[in-house]
């Protein structure tokens, strides 16, 4: 009824007749026209590129210069790969314990890259880091991560002291083959087609020496396998030096890499951006992600001031 008192008040008589089928005609051409516009719109919203990723790179290992190969590794996401970083470091120097700047940056991160060794961090700074794991998005972690934190006995965040390493990671430290030792990696057969693994070298040196982790925590994927070369002590090869798991429906990614030294190898820049992507949930390139450092990379030797 409202169409035809519409179309009386435009000079057409109600019922049957040409001027109402005109009018018929047009609705019907105005709806058509909406739908196409809504297709088209939702068809732009479809081939509209997604937001960039923002990755967070937390630092503050005091050991391994984390301060200098994690923004170098940012700045090949940044250049190469068009995602967003940010990075927070240890301040006043790598060796304060108990003060990370940047750590607000976790807010707004889809990703977030750890590599940190026994910090003491107030409520506020540790806080957005346990915001950030409650959240459900994924996290990477190199090498010192197994023990980011040592709180004193009968603080609030004890149990993170072995917890992070644990329960996020898949393990805590133990211990490793001696400083002067270094690993050689290979790729763990069953795995050769992981996506993580693309375009990495199936066995290459790192200047790392290997880390104790056997047996991990939890459902933990080993990707590829590691032995130490001139070990100190009793050697305990082959170790695990890169898995995949989950926490709290996230995806993880973990390297026990992580000296300065072994980002001059591709295969373990490779092996990081891969991580992140899978991380990510993204595909890296199927030829693995392109990992040409955009500067030069000179970090100071490792080493415990």
């Amino acid at each position: 009824m409202k169409l035809l008192a519409v179309v009386s008040k435009c000079g057409n008589p109600p019922g049957p007749g040409p001027g109402l089928g005109r009018a018929v005609l047009s609705v019907s051409r105005l709806f058509s026209r909406l739908s196409w516009l809504r297709a088209a719109a939702l068809l732009l919203l479809t081939l509209a590129p997604a937001p960039a990723a923002h990755v967070v790179f937390v630092t503050g290992d005091d050991e391994y210069r984390s301060e200098y190969s994690m923004p170098m590794i940012a700045r090949i996401l940044e250049t190469r790969h068009g995602m967003r970083t940010s990075v927070a470091y240890a301040r006043p120097t790598p060796q304060a314990k108990n003060n990370i700047e940047g750590l607000a940056a976790l807010k707004t991160a889809d990703l977030a890259v750890f590599f940190l060794r026994w910090r003491e961090l107030p409520d506020d700074q540790m806080k957005l880091i346990l915001d950030y794991l409650e959240s459900g998005k994924p996290i990477v972690g190199l090498r010192t991560a197994t023990h980011s934190f040592l709180y004193p006995k009968g603080h609030r965040y004890e149990g993170w002291n072995q917890g992070f390493g644990l329960e996020v990671f898949g393990q805590r430290w133990i211990r490793h083959h001696g400083a002067t030792s270094s690993t050689d990696v290979s790729v763990i057969p069953e795995w050769d087609g992981h996506p993580i693994l693309r375009g990495v070298e199936r066995s290459f040196h790192a200047r790392s020496w290997l880390y104790v982790v056997e047996p991990l925590q939890g459902a933990c994927v080993p990707l590829l396998e590691g032995r130490a070369v001139n070990p100190g002590g009793l050697d305990l090869s082959p170790q695990p030096v890169a898995w995949t798991k989950f926490y709290k429906g996230a995806r993880v990614f973990f390297t026990t890499l992580g000296h300065p030294e072994d980002f001059r190898v591709p295969s373990v820049r490779r092996l990081l951006v891969n991580g992140i992507y899978w991380a990510l949930g993204q595909e890296a390139p199927k030829q693995g992600a392109d990992v040409e450092l955009p500067a030069s990379y000179d970090p100071p030797a490792a080493g415990v001031p």
